[in-house]
């Protein structure tokens, strides 16, 4: 390929190859860069994760070709309980209510989607993957920007787009602010097995240190998100099989039978991280180089689907009529689209956890009565699982189901 694109992307993670491969698709000259062999990334090891898909979500993959490599190994969430430490109160979302055999959204294993989009960009000739290698320099001119590669390479580009995940050096580089705060709190991922199925049910229950999330799997198993106070973390991460097991099941409960953690567990901190602008000169922020928010509604990669999802299309839509899609005008109408969304699911996740890891008798109450009264009003009840399903505002065409 030559080392003149349209479009650079620094990070192929799965916001990165996801925006690759919804540009390429569309006709546009791509390149992205990860400092990973992309071998290296198709393991479970490399991430045993799992992510929650929202309906448009998986709309997106669908629109670009994807799902169909995706369907088998989906779980989708029929029903979602939510329930506050002991309370007897609850609030309890199901799919029928909403009229139409759809489920809520799908797990899928990190794995499974990195797997269906490294095929992909593979099958796709004018989109190209430069691994393992880093973007180490960004010298952008009134036409284009020159990305300077670790190997030594230079690559000329229209736009830059960085998906280069939390920390993102080229947000840095750029100048570009960030709200940067670190929760008290730290976050283990692992996979377990249990005795019954699942039936499709998600559960969401809320205990003083953090949220503890049983996202139900393919098969007899279930990711479990589980939020504890930091400095319990490194103890937690340590203990023995059996030990973490009983430490696991005492949260978990037995309403699936006998529980068994199985595979590996994974431990990171939680933060909230907000970029001032997710613009600069031909260059813009996708993902979490964007923003990074609590896991609490497991929204943060469909965040990054909906970044995908509008750019791909301000960036099809100029291309089409003959603009350059590197225009601060393009990008700025990128970062409106985008911008509102971001900051209100950053604020309600901030705002709901901030709520709930509390123990104050008070709260607990009203927490309780509340997510009674929201479970008792069916309206309300259909707008927020519209809301959590990402079919609710001025969506981009692939949230639809449509091609770009």
């Amino acid at each position: 390929m030559a080392d003149d694109v349209e479009l650079l992307i620094a990070g192929g993670g799965l916001t990165g190859l996801l925006l690759g491969v919804a540009c390429a698709r569309a006709g546009l000259a791509v390149a992205i860069v990860d400092r990973q062999e992309p071998a290296a990334m198709l393991g479970e090891q490399f991430d045993g994760r799992s992510s929650a898909i929202s309906y448009s979500s998986r709309n997106v993959l669908d629109a670009l070709g994807l799902w169909a490599d995706i369907a088998a190994d989906a779980q989708p969430i029929l029903e979602i309980r939510v329930a506050d430490d002991n309370s007897p109160l609850f609030l309890h979302y199901d799919h029928r209510d909403l009229g139409a055999d759809i489920p809520l959204g799908y797990i899928v294993e990190n794995y499974v989607l990195r797997r269906a989009l490294l095929e992909c960009v593979g099958s796709i000739p004018n989109l190209a993957l430069l691994a393992p290698f880093e973007v180490d320099s960004v010298s952008a001119s009134r036409h284009s920007t020159t990305a300077g590669l670790s190997c030594g390479r230079q690559i000329t580009a229209r736009l830059v787009a960085a998906a280069d995940g939390a920390s993102s050096p080229l947000r840095r580089v750029a100048g570009i602010r960030a709200i940067d705060w670190r929760y008290r709190q730290a976050g283990i991922v692992t996979t377990v097995l249990h005795e019954r199925q699942h039936r499709g049910i998600a559960v969401e229950h809320f205990l003083p240190p953090g949220p503890f999330a049983i996202l139900p799997m393919t098969g007899n198993r279930s990711s479990i998100v589980w939020t504890e106070q930091a400095e319990l973390m490194p103890r937690l991460i340590k203990l023995s099989e059996a030990e973490f097991a009983a430490e696991l099941a005492g949260r978990f409960g037995d309403f699936l039978g006998a529980v068994e953690p199985v595979g590996h567990r994974w431990a990171y901190p939680l933060a909230l991280i907000l970029a001032e602008n997710y613009i600069g000169h031909r260059l813009t922020l996708v993902g979490e180089a964007a923003h990074t928010i609590h896991p609490i509604a497991g929204q943060g990669l469909n965040l990054g689907i909906r970044d995908v999802a509008g750019l791909a299309e301000l960036l099809i839509d100029a291309r089409r009529v003959g603009l350059d899609i590197g225009d601060e005008r393009v990008l700025r109408r990128y970062q409106q689209w985008r911008r509102f969304d971001t900051l209100a699911l950053a604020a309600v996740t901030d705002g709901l956890n901030r709520l709930f890891s509390n123990a104050l008798p008070p709260l607990q109450l009203a927490r309780g009565l509340g997510l009674a009264a929201v479970h008792r009003v069916p309206p309300v009840r259909r707008v927020l699982m519209r809301d959590a399903m990402g079919l609710v505002g001025d969506l981009p065409r692939l949230l639809l189901g449509q091609r770009l």
